[in-house]
This record gives structure tokens, C-alpha cells and sequence, in this order.
């Protein structure tokens, strides 16, 4: 007790603290970043010695974790959730119906039916989203599960989520930083923070610099003080930017769709059936009850939401042995229907590594060759620490030893943003001293005595390489006659221009191909230079109508005249963009009525991932962009997305043969049992109806697995094909069941045609007779239950109802072909009408 006492006291003085400015509130990270140390010392109520264990944990109470929250739902409301929809209510409905419309004779069997077939479909439904969801929460990994923390005057590894504002923590090569902080004094460091801004290249932090919760640093080893945790960190504020961003699905819009036209179906057979039953029948109360529940309970596609999320789940687990793992389930069927892919560059299309073509490399200075602009190059290189212009040089040379061979190194000038190059000091095998350097070619070439001679045909070169996407590097050569490392040296001798490229993933081009053959167009949307996009493009075989992100704005000559809208449409790729850029072309597209996927990684990706219909989180992207997106690829490249879109399209026929399915089911039940009811005063069991429900359930869930074709272009809700073949399905069959019981009812056809007995007078068996012709055998055969009004009627008669049943079976593909074909010519003549056909019909 004295401890929550003293807890409590704890945080009463933290409260008390903010309220008199004696510390930051949560969220104000932002202002400790730009003010003086002096005042985030003040403010945070630290110093350089840290805090104690105690003022930690009293902080954690204040400020909570160093970790991003997530709203859990309650598991109840979940699984109750999949009750409440439409569907779900006409069943309901029903139920109550039951055991209420006849207070004097409760059909408890119908409403224990309903409810069990009400509780079978939420349970499915519930434990495939809940699989789902398990397994999407499995890629969510902690950015820094640990960080180095002075605590009590001692430096201690400790879980990263514990850390508050007022902490010290140690910050070196490699680590991960687990919250926004200020660095101390010391040597700056190089931070990659690429994942959270965008930018290409690691940022120099030095003392009083703030860095990023979520960076990573590539040099150096550094003190800082925690300023941000947790969801007010820079990382946190991002992450949480898309919860603004909500969309209703396409899937939901066609279920809705089609749930209200079963239920309009539904209510206008009832209509049908109270106007005749009572107004012109003149049937009793109780007895037309029974007629209207059957059609309630048979004509409400109520596993509907059920098949289709199976299908759905059946086809993620596919998809994540492929290297898709599905967050959302409905992105599946988004999927299918994708016509535009917006792809990054870096690291998705290329391989995000550097490499120097030897054979374009330009010599400027007599006696030097290829090779040795080369090797001055990789001897201006770090051998540790490398950056990717480093790699990619040494790694060109036959052997990475080759850059220190035979030199003895005296001093090496890394890179700085000032002097944007490298340079070493070293000594050659004859004791002679040289200076080497590599860097921008401006730079390079203003070290050059005879600068004036070679600019003409330096930026020729430059020029020449950035058509081509290339970037150029320049190589310089100086002799220290005086032999001492602080001497200026003789005159600079400009040797060479190299070319560096980042090359396109082996599989890109293929990719793109099938892509394209597929229906879905590639834009890329690169933070690069224009050329390089371009250059890139055209090795891709993607187009090179690319324009810079100002295009977006207007700003560019180009694309003046040219509304916005319909450049984006058009252009096979921007450059120079930023994360608001990709969102609104991302926005844009969707306007134009396009399905749109969008690749990312960092956490500046992560507003337009979630405002695509597909948000694709590529290998190795941060948790923020996984966070965001739909689908997580976990092997590098676009060539799993083609995947993904062929096993969507797979699944989206599935789906789509059960809607059909569903329609026809539904329009089969409503009108068939209508006319038997209206012409002969025949009345189904409802209960029958019930059993026939589950075992189509039960059987139709098969279809997630069906052999079928993908299309060759991305598919869509096309609803008006949906309903009318549905439609038309749908009355065939009704009037097959209608014809069945007439030729048995009206007829001595089938006694005469197989010497069977008669059973037109016992309501009973035509009720298993019309039952089997629906569904079952066994039931029909042997069932006799009295509360269902159901008496076998044997196998001879379940033999005839099967012959009768695949007789009027093998017209079916024909009424298809009919409808298909009477529907696309509707389709042409619009195209033709319009001059164009319309992307979505829904």
C-alpha cells in the first residue's frame, strides 16, 4: 500500500510539475527540438547525469511507453459484430417471428435453427478474421527492443519501451534510436533517417541536433538526451497520421449491394404472398405464417459474408507462401480489379546499390587510363564505414585489397557537406607523396589548375551521363612534394568522370512486361532526378513520359495546358517527389475511377499507402509503412506482386461465381415457394428450409478452392451482369422446381413413366420430394420428423428427382453463354455510344 501511495504521489507532483511549466507536456517534442540546450535542460528538469530508477518510473506513469498504442476490441463485440449486418437482421427477424407471430404455438425448432445457423456463420467469419488479424500483429516487430540508458549514475541495457523524456542514452554505429532526442557534445554522427523523411543520403547530426525515433546511425558514437517518446515521437505523429484516413471498401459496397437487392426480393415475394394468402385465399393466420419464414430464412444469402471471407482467407494463406502477406482480407478482391501500380524506385524496381560502368568512364589528364581513375577513386574511399558511393567503388576493383595496395595511408578527409568529397594523403612504394580526391564534379573540377581548358568537356560528359541516368563523380590527383600532411601540395590534376547507376532488379523488366500484358500500368514515383527516372524507365521498358513532382503544381512548361488529373492518368512517372506528392497522385488516380496500388517503405509512405485501395509494404520497409498497408512483401522486388494479382484474380472469379450463385439461390427460393404456395396451397417447412441452408453452407464453401482461370485483365464489380444472370439462373430453376411439382402433383407422369407409387395426396412426401430436388438425398429418403412435416419417400422416387435434377442441370451453361453473350454486346454498343467503357459498373 505505502508503494501506490508513494506511486501515486509520484505522478500527483509529475501533474503538478507540467501545470507550472516545470515539465514539457506530451506532444511537445517539436518545441525541445529547435529551442537551446539550456532550456531543454530547464524544461525536462535533467542534466547530464541522467535521471534516477525512481524519477523513471514516475515519469513512465506520466508519459506512459516508449511504444506506439493500438486499440484492442473486445472479443465479444467482435464476434457479435458478424450479427449485425442486414443479412443478419432479416435472419433475426425471422427468429423472433417464430416463437412470437403465434404466441399460442411457439415454433421453437425454427427459431433453435436460426439461431444455430446465425452462430455457425459468426464463428467462421470470426476465427478467419481472427487468423488474420494473429498474423498481421506477427510482423509487427519493436523498431529498438533495447537502448543503452544512465540510470542511477549507471549505464544499463533496458527495454526500449521504458524510456521517458529526461533519459540519457547512448547513441552508436549501427544503433537503431528508440526515441526523438537532442544529441551532447561530441564528433557529429551520420544518420540515415531516409525511412522517416525521404532523404537519399545520411544526414550530419552534430551537438544540439535533434534525430529521429525510428533512424538508424551509419557513424559515430554519441550521447543524447530523450526530448519525445511514443506516439509523440516524429515516428509516432507519422504512424499515426493514417488513422485520419478511412475508406469504405469496394468489397463492402457490392455486399451491401447485394444484400439489399435479396431483401428487396424477399420483401416483395412476402407482399405477393400476404396480399393472396389473406386477401384472396382467405387463409388463416398460423397458416401463412410458416409461408413467410421460408422465406425469410431461404431466400437471405446469409453465408454470404461467410463464403466469401473463407475464400478470402484460403487465398491469403496462398498468398503468404508466395511472399504476400494479406493484412486486410478485402484487399484480395481490391487486388483483382488493380489497373494502376504507383511502384518507388530505389530498392523496388533497382537493387538499391551503386555500381560504376568502367566502360563509360572518361579520362581528362595524359597517361591516366580507365583502370587508374578507378583505383584513385577507390584509394579516396573509407576501407571501413563504408557509404554506398564507397562500396560500390572498391567492389568495382578486381580485388577490394587493391585500393590500399602498395600505399601507405597518412591521412584520410571524409565526406562533408561543404567540401563534397573525400581525399587521402598517402605514400607510394618509391616514398613519393600523393593526394587523392573524389566528389561532386564541381567541386573536383574547381581543384583543377587547368580548369578553364577541360569545363567545356566536363560538363558535356555530365551532361551526357545524366541523360542517361546516370550520376557522375569526379577523380583528382595532387603530388606533395614537401611530404607533410598539412601541406596545400602542388597543382590538382583532374583525371576522370565516372558514371554511377543504380541497376534495375534482374526481374523488374519481366515484371513490368507482365504488368503491362496484365491491364496494369507501372508509374514510377521516385524522390530522384528526372533523367534518372527517365533513363530507368527506358531500361524497364515502363515509358519515359515522366515529369517532375512540379507538374503536379502546374509549374512545369510541359504540361502546360494540360489538366492535372489527366497528366497523372497519362505520365508513366514523376520524379523529385515528395510524400504529399504521392498521396495526391494517389488521390487523383482514385478520382479518375482507378483501382490503385501503392509501394512504400518509410514512414513518409505511410498516409499514401493508406489512402491506396492496395497499400504495399515492401521487403525490409519500417513498421510504420507495414502499419499502414494492406499487403507486406517479404521478398524483395515487384515480381511477387504479379503473383499476388494473378491469385487475386483467381479468388475474385470464385467470389464472383458465388454472388451469382447467391442471387440465383435467392430468386430461385422467393419465387419458386411464391408459386407453389399461390397456385396449389402448398406449404414448405420451414424448418426443411432451415437444413437446406446449413448443408448449402456447408457444400458451397468448396468454391474457395475451385480450378479456375484468372482474367487477363483486372477484374470488377460488374453488378449488373451479377443480377441479371442471377436472375435469369434463378427463374430457370425456380420454374424446373414449379414443373416438378406439377408433373407430380397434376400429373401421373412420372408413376406412368417408372412405375412409382403415388404421393401427389401426402403433402409430406412431395414436401421431401421438393426438398430433394433442392438438395439432399438421405434426408429425403429415410427422414421422417413430424415437427417438419417430412415423410421419406424412398429411392425410387430420390432417383427420378435426380434424373429430373441433372436433366434440367445441363441447360444451365447454355443460359450462361446466353446471358454472357447477351450482356457484352449491351456492353459494346455503350462503348460505341460513349466512346469509351465505363472502369466500374457498380
Amino acid at each position: 500500500m505505502a508503494k501506490s501511495g508513494r506511486r501515486g504521489e509520484s505522478i500527483g507532483l509529475m501533474a503538478a510539475a507540467v501545470e507550472m511549466g516545470a515539465l514539457p507536456v506530451p506532444g511537445q517534442g517539436a518545441d525541445l527540438e529547435k529551442c537551446p540546450m539550456e532550456e531543454v535542460w530547464a524544461k525536462l528538469r535533467c542534466d547530464e547525469q541522467g535521471l534516477s530508477q525512481a524519477e523513471g518510473e514516475a515519469r513512465l506513469k506520466f508519459y506512459g511507453p516508449n511504444q506506439l498504442t493500438e486499440v484492442k476490441q473486445s472479443k465479444i463485440l467482435k464476434f457479435l459484430g458478424f450479427m449485425w449486418n442486414p443479412l443478419s437482421w432479416v435472419m433475426e427477424i425471422a427468429a423472433i417471428i417464430s416463437i412470437v407471430a403465434i404466441p399460442t404455438d411457439p415454433d421453437y425448432y425454427d427459431f433453435v435453427g436460426i439461431v444455430i445457423l446465425l452462430i455457425i456463420n459468426s464463428t467462421i467469419s470470426y476465427v478467419e478474421e481472427n487468423n488474420a488479424g494473429n498474423a498481421a500483429a506477427a510482423l509487427m516487430a519493436r523498431l529498438a527492443p533495447t537502448a543503452k540508458v544512465l540510470r542511477d549514475g549507471k549505464w544499463t541495457e533496458m527495454d526500449a519501451s521504458l524510456l521517458v523524456p529526461g533519459d540519457m542514452i547512448s547513441i552508436k554505429l549501427g544503433d537503431i534510436i528508440p526515441a526523438d532526442a537532442r544529441l551532447l557534445d561530441g564528433e557529429p554522427l551520420k544518420i540515415d533517417q531516409s525511412a522517416l523523411t525521404g532523404e537519399s543520403e545520411p544526414a550530419k547530426k552534430g551537438p544540439g541536433d535533434g534525430v529521429y525515433s525510428g533512424s538508424t546511425c551509419k557513424h559515430g558514437e554519441l550521447e543524447a538526451v530523450v526530448i519525445a517518446t511514443g506516439v509523440h515521437t516524429f515516428f509516432g505523429k507519422a504512424a499515426h497520421l493514417v488513422d485520419s484516413t478511412h475508406q469504405v471498401g469496394h468489397f463492402q459496397s457490392v455486399l451491401t449491394a447485394i444484400g439489399n437487392f435479396c431483401i428487396v426480393s424477399i420483401l416483395v415475394g412476402i407482399v405477393v404472398e400476404v396480399i393472396v394468402m389473406f386477401a384472396i385465399q382467405g387463409r388463416r393466420y398460423k397458416e401463412g405464417i410458416p409461408n413467410i419464414l421460408v422465406l425469410l430464412v431461404g431466400g437471405i444469402p446469409i453465408a454470404m459474408p461467410t463464403v466469401l471471407s473463407v475464400t478470402m482467407a484460403i487465398g491469403a494463406h496462398r498468398l503468404a507462401k508466395q511472399g504476400a502477406i494479406t493484412k486486410r482480407m478485402t484487399a484480395i478482391e481490391e487486388m483483382a480489379g488493380m489497373d494502376v501500380l504507383c511502384s518507388d524506385k530505389t530498392g523496388t524496381l533497382t537493387l538499391n546499390k551503386l555500381t560504376v560502368d568502367t566502360n563509360l568512364i572518361e579520362t581528362f589528364a595524359s597517361g591516366v587510363d580507365k583502370a587508374q581513375v578507378l583505383l584513385l577513386a577507390a584509394r579516396a574511399a573509407r576501407m571501413e564505414n563504408q557509404d554506398a558511393i564507397d562500396t560500390a567503388i572498391v567492389g568495382t576493383l578486381p580485388d577490394p585489397k587493391d585500393a590500399r595496395k602498395g600505399i601507405r595511408e597518412v591521412h584520410f578527409l571524409p565526406f562533408n557537406p561543404v567540401d563534397k568529397r573525400t581525399a587521402i594523403t598517402y605514400i607510394d612504394s618509391d616514398d613519393r607523396w600523393w593526394r587523392a580526391s573524389k566528389g561532386a564534379p564541381e567541386q573536383i573540377l574547381d581543384l583543377a589548375h587547368n580548369k578553364n581548358e577541360i569545363a567545356a568537356r566536363a560538363h558535356t560528359v555530365i551532361d551526357r551521363f545524366a541523360e542517361r541516368g546516370l550520376r557522375s563523380l569526379g577523380v583528382a590527383l595532387q603530388e606533395v612534394p614537401e611530404k607533410n600532411k598539412q601541406s596545400p601540395g602542388g597543382p590538382w590534376t583532374f583525371c576522370g568522370l565516372m558514371p554511377l547507376f543504380d541497376p534495375p532488379r534482374h526481374d523488374s523488366a519481366d515484371t513490368i512486361r507482365r504488368a503491362l500484358e496484365l491491364g496494369i500500368s507501372v508509374k514510377m514515383i521516385t524522390g530522384d532526378q528526372l533523367a534518372i527516372g527517365i533513363e530507368t524507365g527506358r531500361r524497364l521498358g515502363m515509358g519515359t513520359n515522366m515529369f517532375p513532382s512540379t507538374s503536379l503544381l502546374g509549374e512545369n512548361p510541359q504540361s502546360k495546358g494540360v489538366e492535372v488529373d489527366d497528366l497523372i492518368e497519362e505520365a508513366d512517372g514523376f520524379a523529385g517527389v515528395f510524400p504529399e506528392h504521392k498521396y495526391e497522385i494517389v488521390q487523383r488516380l482514385q478520382h479518375k475511377k482507378h483501382i490503385v496500388g501503392m509501394t512504400g517503405d518509410g514512414v513518409n509512405d505511410a498516409p499514401a499507402l493508406k489512402r491506396a485501395d492496395i497499400g504495399i509494404a515492401v521487403d525490409d520497409a519500417t513498421d510504420a509503412a507495414r502499419s499502414a498497408s494492406d499487403i507486406v512483401l517479404t521478398e524483395p522486388g515487384l515480381s511477387v506482386i504479379i503473383s499476388a494479382v494473378l491469385a487475386s484474380r483467381a479468388i475474385f472469379q470464385r467470389m464472383k461465381n458465388y454472388t451469382i450463385y447467391a442471387v440465383a439461390i435467392t430468386i430461385r427460393i422467393v419465387l419458386g415457394f411464391v408459386l407453389l404456395a399461390l397456385i396449389w396451397k402448398f406449404d414448405f417447412s420451414p424448418f426443411m428450409i432451415l437444413v437446406i441452408a446449413i448443408l448449402n453452407d456447408g457444400t458451397i464453401m468448396t468454391i474457395a478452392k475451385d480450378r479456375v482461370k484468372p482474367s487477363p485483365l483486372p477484374d470488377s464489380w460488374k453488378l449488373s451482369e451479377i443480377f441479371v444472370m442471377g436472375v435469369v439462373l434463378g427463374v430457370y430453376m425456380a420454374l424446373c422446381t414449379v414443373l416438378f411439382f406439377y408433373l407430380i402433383h397434376d400429373t401421373t407422369f412420372f408413376e406412368d413413366a417408372f412405375n412409382l407409387e403415388l404421393i401427389e395426396y401426402n403433402d409430406k412426401q412431395l414436401t421431401s420430394a421438393i426438398y430433394l430436388q433442392l438438395i439432399a438425398t438421405l434426408l429425403a429418403v429415410y427422414a421422417d420428423m413430424g415437427f417438419a412435416h417430412v415423410q421419406g419417400i424412398g429411392w425410387k422416387w430420390a432417383a427420378v428427382v435426380w434424373l429430373f435434377s441433372i436433366f434440367t442441370f445441363v441447360f444451365l451453361d447454355p443460359i450462361k453463354f446466353i446471358v454472357r453473350w447477351s450482356l457484352g454486346m449491351s456492353q459494346s454498343a455503350r462503348t460505341l455510344k460513349n466512346g469509351q467503357s465505363l472502369p466500374h459498373d457498380e
